[in-house]
């Protein structure tokens, strides 16, 4: 199976290095993507928005010629659910880890303090505290000394849905800072967030307690996350 890993915020293609080698050992293809505008700190960012990074994502999709799985991470859980509804037939499962489908109108991230065209990660004081679970010293200064800022666009950008075959492509919740049980409440209270995922038709839960970035506080368990999930997906001819 093809394997697109969608990084979240600030991050980049090697932000997935040491959550893919149980996809690679058991035979998976990882493809792990660099979206425009994080090739660099120097890298320009002006004029690219949320549609610039689900095109990019669509764009690999197309380059497979067999359905492919979508991995995305905070919010790369909004690029993957734009690429979804641009190619519900050549998605076959979309692993939302700690993130979830972002609806018709909504945005990733409009608070986030920006400078200019760009938002530089912020300091830690900006994040909740379930966020940073797990996430040591050690572990902070390596993921400031690689982030990278994020174009604002992507961040402010409303999502632009237009295919409701998007709701037929199975779906798994890695939940991390909340757990699946929290989600299932706010379901079924009707909780605006979480409405997008309450109209998926098939979404499983799987439960990894940590903060916020599991590729750098729980990699292997995310990676054995991810993996599972994959093998629950039929393989289409």
């Amino acid at each position: 199976m093809d394997i697109i890993l969608v990084p979240g915020f600030w991050l980049d293609a090697s932000s997935w290095s040491e959550v893919t080698p149980p996809l690679l050992a058991a035979g998976h293809r990882v493809h792990p993507l660099t979206l425009p505008g994080l090739e660099s700190v120097d890298a320009p960012r002006a004029g690219i928005g949320l549609r610039t990074h689900i095109d990019a994502v669509v764009a690999a999709v197309d380059s497979f010629d067999s359905p492919v799985v979508l991995v995305g991470h905070s919010g790369g859980g909004a690029i993957i659910h734009g690429a979804v509804d641009a190619r519900p037939d050549r998605v076959a499962r979309a692993i939302y880890v700690d993130s979830g489908p972002l609806g018709e109108g909504g945005v990733v991230n409009d608070q986030l303090p920006a400078d200019g065209d760009e938002v530089p990660l912020p300091p830690w004081e900006f994040f909740e505290d379930q966020d940073l679970v797990d996430l040591d010293e050690e572990l902070r200064a390596a993921f400031r000394a690689r982030a990278i800022p994020e174009p604002r666009g992507v961040a402010c950008d409303q999502q632009r849905l237009g295919d409701e075959r998007r709701y037929d492509v199975p779906a798994t919740v890695i939940a991390c800072e909340f757990p699946s049980a929290a989600l299932r409440e706010w379901i079924a209270a009707g909780h605006p967030l979480v409405a997008e995922l309450a109209r998926v038709r098939d979404v499983e839960y799987v439960d990894l307690p940590t903060g916020h970035w599991p590729q750098f506080t729980r990699p292997a368990d995310l990676g054995a996350a991810i993996l599972a999930a994959v093998d629950r997906t039929p393989i289409a001819p």
